[in-house]
């Protein structure tokens, strides 16, 4: 049995998050969770780069969207190191869908919709890539 990897992955608190003032209480959690940030950027995305970080959904009908809300206000990226850091993120997020989200992850305390979710996270090592790539670029 192998120990579990040392990763990156990113996560993006999101304009309804950054605009409540929830950064640093979400990054934090992280930081107790053991994940360490070794880059942050604040900014806010342009559509052309938004539409870039979500390209794997643009046939979905709710590409528009998703591209006018992540480009709408400041965002925060952060890329996390970590031991098993994608799945342990995926975790402390908790539920796409906030009003299904469990209390105690960062959705279920912090978000309050379906686009207004607080926190994108990657969800695999070349999501990772890809999107630390695009938001850092």
């Amino acid at each position: 049995m192998s120990l579990p990897a040392v990763e990156r992955t990113l996560i993006v608190v999101k304009p309804d998050a950054t605009a409540k003032g929830h950064v640093g209480d979400i990054i934090s959690r992280f930081e107790k969770r053991g994940l360490k940030p070794v880059e942050i950027r604040m900014q806010t995305v342009s559509r052309a780069r938004a539409e870039q970080f979500y390209s794997v959904h643009k046939d979905k009908p709710f590409f528009g969207d998703l591209v006018s809300f992540i480009s709408s206000g400041p965002s925060v990226g952060v890329i996390l190191e970590g031991t098993d850091a994608i799945a342990v993120v995926r975790l402390m997020i908790g539920s796409t869908r906030s009003w299904t989200a469990a209390p105690g992850t960062i959705r279920g305390d912090f978000a309050t919709g379906l686009l207004d979710n607080a926190i994108h996270a990657s969800d695999s090592k070349d999501s990772f890539d890809w999107e630390s790539k695009t938001y850092f670029s």
